[in-house]
C-alpha cells in the first residue's frame, strides 16, 4: 500500500475529488445522519459536529459491505455510535439503523426508523466519506424529497485523506466508483440527475483506463 498520490493521475483525481465535493455550508438542522463506510471519520465529524451544536440527533446508518466486514463485524452503525459515545456524545442522542447494506437503502430505512420513533425533522446534515457526498445528495434528494440536505465530510485536504486512509489504490478506486455511481444512479432510478462537467468525464475515462477500476461497474460509462 501507499499513501502518496503520483503526480501523473493527480490532476484528474483532484478534478474528481473537487465534483464529488458539494461544497455546502454547515449550518443549523434537525438531525446529523452518518453514512456507514469503511471511513472512521464519519462517526468522528459527525461528533464534533454535534459538539458544536449543529444538530441535537444523530442517525448512524449501515450493516456491513465486504470492505467493512473485517474492521466493523458488528456492523457500521454499531461501530460509529461507539466511536461517537467515546467522544462524548450521550447514547440518547443516537439513533442506528443496522440493516442498510447501500446508500439508497440508507434513506429508505433512515426515514423509515425516524418514523417509528415518531421523530419528524425538515432539515438534515448527512455526513459521509468526502467522495460520497454527491451520490449521497441525489439519492437523499429522490428518496426524501421534501428533506433539505446538507452534506458535509470530515474537512481533510486530498493529501492528508489518503494518508489519514494509508492506501492510496483504495481512496482513487473508490472515488472513481463513487463518480461514476453519481450518472448510474440517475439511469436506474435511484437518485436525481446531476450535470457532470465534460472535464470530470475525461478525468474519470483516463482514471478508469489508469487501472482504477475495482468500483466500476464494467460496461457502463458517466
Amino acid at each position: 500500500m501507499t499513501a502518496e498520490l503520483p503526480a501523473a493521475i493527480r490532476a484528474d483525481v483532484e478534478a474528481l475529488w473537487d465534483f464529488n465535493d458539494m461544497h455546502h455550508e454547515v449550518r443549523p438542522s434537525d438531525i446529523g445522519i452518518g453514512l456507514g463506510s469503511h471511513d472512521p471519520n464519519v462517526a468522528i465529524y459527525t461528533a464534533e459536529l454535534y459538539h458544536q451544536g449543529v444538530f441535537p440527533l444523530i442517525a448512524f446508518t449501515g450493516a456491513n459491505a465486504p470492505t467493512t466486514v473485517e474492521r466493523f463485524p458488528r456492523g457500521e452503525a454499531v461501530h460509529f455510535r461507539e466511536i461517537a459515545i467515546e467522544l462524548g456524545v450521550p447514547a440518547e442522542a443516537i439513533l442506528i439503523e443496522t440493516e442498510s447494506r447501500n446508500t439508497p437503502d440508507n434513506f429508505e430505512l433512515t426515514h423509515k426508523l425516524l418514523g417509528e420513533h415518531n421523530i419528524s425533522v425538515q432539515t438534515a446534515t448527512v455526513i459521509s466519506r468526502p467522495y460520497q457526498q454527491r451520490r449521497a445528495y441525489g439519492i437523499a434528494k429522490l428518496a426524501w424529497p421534501e428533506l433539505d440536505v446538507r452534506c458535509s465530510s470530515r474537512p481533510l485536504p486530498l493529501d492528508d485523506y489518503i494518508a489519514d486512509i494509508g492506501d492510496m489504490n483504495r481512496v482513487v478506486t473508490m472515488l472513481v466508483g463513487d463518480t461514476q455511481r453519481v450518472a448510474l444512479d440517475a439511469r436506474y432510478g435511484f437518485a436525481i440527475t446531476q450535470d457532470i462537467p465534460d472535464h470530470v468525464r475525461v478525468a474519470y475515462r483516463r482514471l478508469v483506463a489508469a487501472g482504477f477500476t475495482g468500483r466500476v461497474v464494467p460496461d457502463e460509462d458517466l
